[in-house]
């Protein structure tokens, strides 16, 4: 019973298993199933709440979720994948917890290692700029991939576009929602912002480069967890006619991934930004763009062939590269 005890408290996902059908289930219920005492079981459930985890407690009927919850399972997610996809892919990890999937990967990935790796919850995701990404348990999709590309960064060109591209049509061909772009790597459906992509790199100029690619997307955000979010948001579950897997959609988005970096090592990237120009959320709309204490503004006019935005203000038609940039529309 002592080691039952101790692998329950351990493992917080074995509650959310039996948690997982939206139904109420007693502590004593629980307990039995798993073999420990109720005690046992409400510590379990302090911890999960304390990650973020939604429990509804009723007297006399137990506990339950608000809706069914789908953990992630790497095996489900490797099993989805495309054979061209599976066999590029060294490692495929799971986290329970940690401060961001990207950061994880930095401290864990040896170079050359092509690693992807998800969590069910971030306690310190990043967006651009430092900015914080509210990551809520189990909600939504915290994805990293660990990427070598052997020409160095000068040879990456107009990547985060490509990745981009790449996840905007794996979430169209999941879920059927249309999916836009705002420049340089955000995923909007509408005018509200779904997700991004932070891509982080390290080499030298003429060496090989490892680059750490992160995805965040909102699958089903709870109201409570959005309060921090200082933008329009959405989340798929909004605007899909069936309820997204999160399985299924973490596998299209790490197979559209794989096979992009793959086409781009190889040269390829015109299709991609094709992709994206079709995407195009800013395209003939008044901006802003924000570049330290710095303010322009114009009108957006596309992309060109690098990745950088093309920007038409008094001065004529000017290239802003991504950098560290703020871009709002401001009609």
């Amino acid at each position: 019973m002592a080691c039952a005890t101790l692998r329950a408290m351990s493992d917080p996902q074995q509650i959310l298993a039996l948690l997982a059908d939206g139904r109420f289930h007693s502590g004593e219920d629980l307990g039995r199933a798993l073999g420990v005492s109720r005690a046992a079981v409400w510590k379990q459930l302090v911890r999960l709440r304390r990650a973020g985890v939604p429990l509804q407690a009723v007297r006399g009927r137990g506990y339950r979720l608000p809706e069914p919850l789908e953990l992630l399972s790497a095996a489900a997610i490797r099993r989805r994948l495309s054979a061209v996809a599976r066999a590029r892919l060294d490692r495929l990890d799971v986290l329970q917890e940690t401060d961001s999937t990207s950061a994880w990967l930095r401290r864990h990935r040896a170079p050359g290692q092509t690693w992807a790796c998800l969590a069910e919850r971030q306690t310190a995701g990043r967006g651009r700029r430092g900015r914080a990404w509210v990551s809520p348990f189990a909600g939504n999709l915290y994805l990293s991939l660990g990427w070598r590309f052997e020409g160095g960064p000068a040879a990456l060109g107009p990547l985060s576009l490509v990745a981009g591209a790449a996840t905007a049509e794996a979430i169209e061909a999941e879920t059927g929602v249309a999916i836009g772009l705002k420049w340089p790597n955000d995923l909007y459906v509408g005018d509200r912002k779904l997700g991004g992509l932070l891509i982080e790199l390290a080499g030298e100029p003429s060496g090989p480069c490892e680059i750490v690619l992160g995805v965040g997307i909102n699958l089903h955000m709870p109201e409570a967890a959005a309060r921090d979010i200082d933008q329009p948001w959405t989340d798929l579950g909004r605007h899909a006619a069936v309820r997204p897997g999160r399985n299924r959609l973490a596998a299209a988005v790490l197979d559209g991934l794989l096979l992009a970096l793959v086409a781009r090592t190889a040269g390829d990237a015109q299709d991609w930004i094709a992709a994206w120009r079709q995407r195009d959320c800013l395209r003939d709309r008044p901006v802003r763009i924000y570049e330290g204490e710095q303010v322009r503004g114009g009108i957006a006019r596309g992309i060109d062939e690098r990745g950088a935005l093309l920007l038409e203000d008094q001065q004529g038609l000017r290239p802003v590269a991504a950098g560290e940039v703020s871009i709002r529309v401001t009609e």
